[in-house]
C-alpha cells in the first residue's frame, strides 16, 4: 500500500477553483485506481506551517551544539518540533500531488512555507564532498498548476516561476519522476474555459491511473 500526500495551496473550494478541480478529479480516478492506497489531504492554507524564523534557527543552532530538545524556549520547541513533524510525514509518504493556482507568475506563499520545511539537510537531501544529493530517490511526484494565462509554453513561459521552481525542488531531493498538468488560458480565452478544464481534467484521469 502507498501512501500519497494530497498537498493543495488554495484558499477556495473545488467549485471556484479550476485547480482543485481538477486535483479532485485527479485524486478521484487515483482511488478507483489504486483502492489500497492511502490519500492524505494537506490543505496548507489550514496547516501549521511555522516560518523559519530566528526561534527556529536557534533551535536548530542549540540542537546541533549538541543540546537537548527540553532545553529549547517554548517557541523554539513548537516551531522546531513542527517542523519536524512536517518533514517526518513528507519523507514516510510514497507519492506527492500538488495542487495550486498561479499568484504573480508563482504559488501561494503557503506553498513556499511547506517547501521549506521539507528542505531538511539529512532527511530529503545530504551533503557530500561532490555537492547536496537528493534522498528521495523511490518516489513520484505530480503538479497540477491552473492559471488565467498560457506559462506552459510561448513566449510567457519565461514569466512562469512556479512549476519551473517545484520541478527544481523535487530534482534537488532526488525524485526521479516529476510531471506537470497545466489548467491554463481560461482567463485569456473565456469563451473556451469549460473546454480547457475539461481537457485538464481529462489529462489528469489518465495521468492518475498511470500515476
Amino acid at each position: 500500500m502507498a501512501t500519497v500526500l494530497y498537498i493543495t495551496a488554495n484558499p477556495n473550494d473545488h467549485q471556484s477553483s479550476y485547480s482543485l478541480a481538477v486535483g479532485k478529479e485527479f485524486v478521484e480516478a487515483y482511488r478507483e485506481a489504486n483502492p489500497g492506497d492511502e490519500v492524505i489531504h494537506l490543505d496548507l492554507f489550514k496547516q501549521n506551517i511555522p516560518q523559519i524564523d530566528a526561534d527556529v534557527f536557534s533551535g536548530w543552532g542549540k540542537l546541533q551544539s549538541g543540546a537537548d530538545f527540553s532545553t529549547l524556549t517554548a517557541d523554539e520547541q513548537a516551531k522546531v518540533g513542527r517542523l519536524g513533524e512536517i518533514v517526518g510525514q513528507y519523507v514516510a509518504a510514497d507519492k506527492y500531488v500538488y495542487v495550486s493556482p498561479m499568484w504573480n507568475f508563482s504559488f501561494p506563499p503557503v506553498m513556499k512555507a511547506y517547501i521549506d520545511a521539507i528542505c531538511a539537510a539529512g532527511k530529503t537531501f545530504k551533503y557530500t564532498e561532490q555537492g547536496p544529493v537528493g534522498l528521495l530517490t523511490d518516489k513520484k511526484a505530480i503538479h497540477i498548476q491552473a492559471s488565467g494565462g498560457v506559462y506552459s509554453e510561448g513566449p510567457a513561459a519565461a514569466f512562469e516561476t512556479g512549476h519551473s521552481y517545484l520541478k527544481k525542488i523535487m530534482q534537488f531531493h532526488g525524485v526521479p519522476s516529476f510531471e506537470g498538468i497545466f489548467v491554463e488560458g481560461m482567463a485569456a480565452m473565456p469563451d473556451k474555459a469549460a473546454e480547457i478544464k475539461a481537457n485538464a481534467i481529462a489529462n489528469a484521469k489518465e495521468a492518475a491511473k498511470r500515476f
